[in-house]
C-alpha cells in the first residue's frame, strides 16, 4: 500500500532542519524517524502543507518561512524577572531553557534571553521564531491513523 500523506495519516519521517545560514539546527538522521499525525498540528504547518501528497521514499527539500514556521519574533514577548524568582544556585545562561506554567495552567517553554544585573530577561520566542526554516524531508512510511489516534492528536507508534 502507497498511500499519500495527508489528513488522518501517521507518518515517518526522517528530517534535516538547517537555519538560513545552512547550519544544522536538527535532524533526526542519526536516530528513529519522527512520528507525526498530519493534520493535527504536531508539525510546523508550512512543513505538513508541503509534505501533502507525498509518498514514501519521496525526498523534498522545504523551505519555510518564519509565519508558516515558529512565527516572527515578537519583541514584546521578552519579559523582565526578578533574579530571586528562579533558585539562587542556579548559574542563569542566556538561551537555557524553562517550562512554566501560565495562569491558565498550560505549560509552555521559556528562554533566557539575558541576565541584566537583578532583571532576568525571559523569551517567551521560540528560538526559532522569526527565522526561515530549511527541512530536507524524506518520507519513511504513511498509514492510516487509527480512531484514537486521531482522538488524541498523535500518534501511538512505539516512542509514545
Amino acid at each position: 500500500m502507497n498511500s499519500a500523506v495527508g489528513p488522518g495519516m501517521v507518518v515517518l519521517i526522517h528530517y534535516t532542519l538547517r537555519d538560513p545560514q545552512g547550519e544544522v539546527i536538527d535532524s533526526s538522521m542519526q536516530s528513529h524517524p519522527l512520528e507525526y499525525l498530519h493534520g493535527a498540528g504536531n508539525i510546523v504547518v508550512g512543513l505538513e502543507k508541503a509534505l501533502t501528497g507525498s509518498k514514501v521514499g519521496e525526498r523534498k527539500r522545504v523551505k519555510v518561512a518564519a509565519k508558516e514556521g515558529y512565527g516572527e519574533a515578537r519583541p514584546d514577548a521578552i519579559h523582565a524577572f526578578p533574579r530571586g524568582a528562579f533558585p539562587q544556585e542556579m548559574e542563569l545562561q542566556p538561551g537555557m531553557q524553562f517550562s512554566a506554567e501560565a495562569e491558565n495552567g498550560q505549560v509552555m517553554t521559556v528562554w533566557v534571553h539575558s541576565v541584566e544585573g537583578e532583571n532576568v530577561m525571559i523569551d517567551f520566542n521560540h528560538p526559532l521564531a522569526g527565522m526561515e526554516l530549511d527541512f530536507e524531508v524524506q518520507i519513511e512510511g504513511v498509514r492510516a491513523a487509527s480512531q484514537e489516534e486521531i482522538a488524541h492528536g498523535h500518534p501511538h507508534g512505539h516512542h509514545h
